[in-house]
């Protein structure tokens, strides 16, 4: 098993930038395949980006196609999630999480573990 923490989400205007981390401790990092996801108020939580175990296969989802960039550093135990260009519907609590497979994917529900979430406001 793993846990996850993420960080640097903030409050920011929009068109501007933010960098996501999620560390992750306990079981190897590079056993699991990652993404991240974000769940607005009344809203369902929503796969964005995921990635594979090697890094070498990226998924994201047309919202942030384009805007935001999923990488990892498996001999840092640590996920990004590059966010530029971002706009007020972007505001939300963002997710990491971790998926005991080789390939990531798309519902919330086939993934084994969650970190705590962090908080991205986007102003006008």
């Amino acid at each position: 098993q793993v846990q996850l923490v993420e960080s640097g989400g903030g409050l920011v205007q929009a068109g501007g930038s933010l960098r996501l981390s999620c560390a992750a401790s306990g079981r190897t990092f590079s056993n699991y395949a990652m993404g991240w996801f974000r769940q607005a108020p009344g809203k369902e939580r929503d796969l964005l980006a995921s990635i594979s175990r090697g890094g070498s296969t990226t998924y994201y989802a047309d919202s942030v196609k384009g805007r935001f960039t999923i990488s990892r550093d498996n001999a840092k135990n640590t996920v990004y999630l590059q966010m530029n260009n971002l706009k007020l519907e972007d505001t939300a609590a963002y997710y990491c999480a971790a998926r005991a497979s080789t390939w990531p994917a798309g519902s919330v529900a086939s993934y084994d573990y969650w970190g705590q979430g962090t908080q991205v406001t986007v102003s006008s």
